[in-house]
């Protein structure tokens, strides 16, 4: 359980935070860039949410808590030490993929086949969904290059992976299922 019982504690103004295991950390460290950056999507998460209704907001709702499952994980290095731990660290699971893949398919196949690349618009709700499948993929970046250098577990990166899909399929189903996609026409401006 989080109790916050006060926002400010003066420990991070030299520049360091703690990790979920208490280690303390450059703010910059490559593991708080990328629990920052799932942070950062899922705050344009909540942007898209004010256009959404019905089950696209309850699935986006179900991703925002995902979202933090994510940063809970990647906040935990050294998984070979979960079992040590006082807590069991909250990790992302194979089912959270899963269930983003099923949900991509049902939207897909409401869909026609692309014939061109969709530029991000249309709706406010289609480019919100874009602006959270480039931030998840700028997450994604950075988790990978955190596994390069440490622990990272594979369902995280791979929810991510999967996460931007399913906004780019959720950005034109919000585009009345794929009618209104704003499409791509190479050398348009070329004079």
């Amino acid at each position: 359980m989080v109790v916050l019982s006060k926002i400010y504690t003066r420990t991070g103004d030299a520049g360091t935070t703690a990790l979920g295991n208490g280690e303390r950390v450059p703010k910059t460290s490559a593991r708080v860039e990328a629990y920052g950056t799932v942070d950062e999507a899922n705050a344009t998460i909540g942007l898209a949410r004010q256009h959404a209704e019905g089950e696209m907001d309850a699935r986006l709702a179900a991703i925002q808590n995902d979202m933090f499952d994510l940063g809970a994980d990647l906040c935990r290095p050294d998984m070979a030490k979960d079992a040590e731990a006082e807590y069991p660290p909250l990790r992302m699971a194979p089912a959270q993929v899963e269930r983003l893949e099923a949900e991509i398919d049902a939207m897909n196949d409401a869909l026609e086949p692309l014939r061109s690349f969709v530029l991000p618009g249309g709706s406010a709700l289609s480019a919100q969904l874009h602006l959270c499948r480039t931030v998840t993929r700028r997450a994604e970046r950075r988790c990978v290059e955190l596994a390069l250098s440490e622990d990272v577990n594979e369902a995280a990166v791979k929810y991510l992976n999967r996460l931007s899909d399913w906004f780019f399929v959720a950005s034109r189903i919000a585009n009345d299922d794929g009618k209104a996609d704003v499409l791509w026409i190479p050398g348009a401006n070329r004079g």
